[in-house]
């Protein structure tokens, strides 16, 4: 005779599949971006890299650095391959001279984020059939879990 299953297990199973969920997701979304990257001609890694910075503003190699886990030489290398391709360039920070910024070439990626266009539209799509509750929860989720990932990131990166 089956029993019926707790209110706790019927809540793991939905967070199990969840967690699968999230797997594919990444997945796919990796795969994405590899995709675009590939055609871009431009490693995947440093897409992502070009895609914080992108997010974060003008940062000193030092920022990238912390934010990616990367060693200073490796980010020195990211840096002059995306300047070679002209996606950024590094300016002097108008706060203090001394610092070098490396900022996105706005105009010189609007080529890529047209690869990103269609995939933009159909999550906006997708987004915008949940309610303004269901999107506080999901963006707290989002951003918590970022958070989370994040701090795994560092905590690898500092146990080499």
């Amino acid at each position: 005779m089956a029993t019926k299953a707790t209110s706790q297990e019927v809540k793991q199973a939905l967070i199990g599949r969840l967690m699968l969920a999230l797997r594919r997701s990444s997945a796919a979304g990796v795969l994405h971006g590899q995709t675009i990257a590939k055609r871009v001609g431009v490693n995947p890694s440093d897409m992502e890299c070009l895609d914080l910075i992108l997010m974060n503003g003008p940062s000193t190699a030092g920022e990238i650095a912390r934010r990616t886990g990367l060693t200073t030489g490796a980010v020195t290398g990211l840096i002059d391959r995306l300047e070679r391709l002209a996606l950024v360039e590094r300016t002097a920070d108008a706060q203090d001279r001394r610092k070098v910024l490396v900022r996105v070439r706005e105009d010189k990626i609007g080529p890529i984020g047209a690869l990103f266009s269609p995939m933009e539209k159909s999550m906006q799509a997708l987004l915008g059939g949940y309610s303004r509750e269901e999107l506080k929860t999901l963006i707290d989720f989002a951003e918590r879990g970022g958070d989370i990932m994040l701090a795994r990131v560092t905590e690898l990166n500092e146990r080499k």
